[in-house]
């Protein structure tokens, strides 16, 4: 009877700390995050921006730090990917060739890799280094820093 009431309360409290979150998203944060960055590649390699942007925290304190500095904010950061991807013929098709993934608490994770964009974009192909660090909200996890270089 203890152990089932134990298992009671172990699942109450998890689905109550978990609101929209799969329990895979709960159990195994390194996955989770690999499956965001995995819908953002295929977002992306589909020319869609907004689509590639829920992968990242909707708030003016998402830092993004890339070629040109400094950018705060989630809609600045779609702006700029705007301006530098005006549409899906200049995108390509996007990888991520992830190096380490670091939990840094429960609420954190750190991931560290490379980005890839096939000969498919306009530009002819591209490629650089991310680390990005992931936070645990309500509705999964998001990127609220992003460095790209």
């Amino acid at each position: 009877m203890k152990n089932k009431l134990y298992l009671l309360l172990l699942t109450v409290f998890a689905a109550a700390c978990a609101q929209h979150q799969t329990p895979q998203q709960i159990l195994n944060p390194k996955a989770a995050v690999r499956q965001v960055l995995a819908e953002q590649a295929a977002c992306w390699s589909q020319g869609d921006l907004e689509c590639y942007m829920q992968g990242y925290w909707q708030s003016d304190s998402l830092l993004f730090v890339g070629s040109r500095g400094l950018t705060y904010g989630w809609q600045q950061t779609l702006d700029n990917y705007k301006r530098s991807y005006p549409d899906p013929a200049a995108m390509g098709q996007l990888t991520f060739d992830v190096k380490e993934v670091e939990e840094l608490s429960a609420e954190t994770v750190l991931v560290v890799g490379k980005w890839h964009l096939g000969q498919e974009a306009a530009k002819g192909d591209l490629e650089g280094h991310f680390s990005v660090v992931f936070r645990r909200f309500a509705e999964g996890w998001k990127i609220i820093a992003d460095h790209s270089s």
